[in-house]
């Protein structure tokens, strides 16, 4: 294959309590987290929800440890796959490139630049493809293509989505069977995945495959575990007046409560590290709420981190780029139309304390209340109901 590099990319987040609020402010920044009508308005609802947010986002993540494990991962990710890769004779080095943290997606590519790197693979560590995760790198990386014309020289592909990836499977099942077979009646547990949510608009308005893909990608690795153990499939994280991919994680906990389950196994499907969705979000407040339901014995698989196998698939993941022709970013961030983000037709509230990515929701709509009050005269803040 001759010198190649690949880049993963990832969220990121706070490595200690002090980055939480640049962090944050970061995170709000981008407008395929938050969509507004008015561009200029970006920054300081970024501001205004950071702000609001800090306090409780850095209890939060004091509860696993003071600060994300995300960064140390994806390290350890990069390290295993570029030893993998050098093992089988490609002189091969990875970047990590973190959407809203250190180290991010513009330190890495100005490290390919600095290091003469002429064939790129663009690896996202999302399995599953999301207008708001592998999306919004994507729009990012194509906009530094345009603004310099030195990256023009390197010969890159992009690499949408892998959920299908056999090894992938491979080691997700392998981890499930893990979990299983620590009960007495492994056959008996109920499998619970558990995906990170998205707004409903994002899929019927924008085309977001994302959806889709998870819940293909679910019954693939049921098919790939071969087991008889009953499944469900929900969305964790939702919050504000928007509707959700349902069911929510909380109600369909509940729900199997309800139906007398008292032994599930919870998959985070749509993550490939541990980080504060995992050990906060469900390790803590879904695990209370299970356990308020009924369910008895609560596990979570764990993540794929280093796993061998997953190491493995990265391998053959970039392999394959390699081999096949090319895929450019212009041709993985076209979207249907924009999506119409507030108001909705219907509005439902809810909240967890975790999921940084939407969390501000709320503290937006407040905001942007107070700005069109202040715009047009019109008093919105009864009706939005939160300032």
């Amino acid at each position: 294959m001759g010198r190649i590099g690949v880049l993963l990319l990832n969220l990121g987040g706070p490595d200690q309590l002090e980055d939480v609020g640049p962090f944050l402010f970061n995170l709000f920044s981008d407008p395929e987290i938050i969509r507004l009508p008015f561009p200029w308005l970006q920054k300081p609802l970024a501001w205004f929800i950071s702000t609001r947010r800090t306090k409780l986002s850095q209890e939060n993540y004091r509860q696993i440890g003071g600060g994300s494990p995300l960064r140390q991962i994806t390290e350890e990710q990069a390290e295993a796959l570029e030893k993998q890769l050098r093992k089988k004779g490609h002189e091969a080095k990875v970047y990590i490139g973190m959407r809203y943290w250190h180290p991010f997606t513009e330190e890495a590519i100005a490290g390919i630049k600095r290091d003469n790197i002429e064939r790129l693979v663009i690896l996202p560590l999302y399995p599953q493809f999301s207008i708001s995760t592998s999306g919004s790198s994507f729009r990012l990386l194509q906009r530094l293509w345009q603004e310099d014309p030195k990256l023009e020289k390197i010969e890159y592909t992009v690499i949408p989505s892998w959920y299908k990836q056999p090894s992938y499977l491979q080691a997700m099942a392998q981890l499930i069977a893990q979990e299983l077979d620590k009960f007495p009646n492994p056959d008996a547990v109920h499998i619970f995945f558990s995906a990170h949510g998205v707004p409903k608009s994002y899929v019927e308005e924008a085309g977001d495959p994302y959806q889709q893909e998870i819940e293909e990608c679910t019954a693939l690795i049921m098919q790939t575990l071969n087991r008889p153990n009953a499944h469900t499939l929900a969305y964790q994280s939702r919050v504000g007046p928007v509707e959700w991919l349902q069911p929510y994680t909380e109600d369909a906990l509940k729900e199997l409560g309800a139906q007398g389950v008292e032994n599930i196994a919870v998959v985070p499907i749509s993550f490939v590290s541990e980080h504060i969705e995992t050990l906060q979000e469900i390790d803590i407040e879904y695990r209370e709420v299970a356990e308020e339901a009924g369910i008895h014995h609560f596990c979570r698989v764990p993540a794929l981190n280093t796993h061998p196998v997953f190491i493995q698939a990265m391998v053959d993941l970039v392999e394959e780029a390699v081999r096949n022709p090319s895929l450019k970013l212009s041709q993985v961030t076209q979207m249907k139309k924009k999506v119409r983000m507030y108001p909705q037709e219907r509005w439902e509230w809810g909240m967890t304390t975790t999921a940084e990515v939407w969390n501000g929701r709320l503290a937006m709509l407040g905001f942007l209340a107070l700005v069109i009050e202040l715009i047009t005269g019109r008093g919105l803040l009864h009706f939005v109901g939160i300032l």
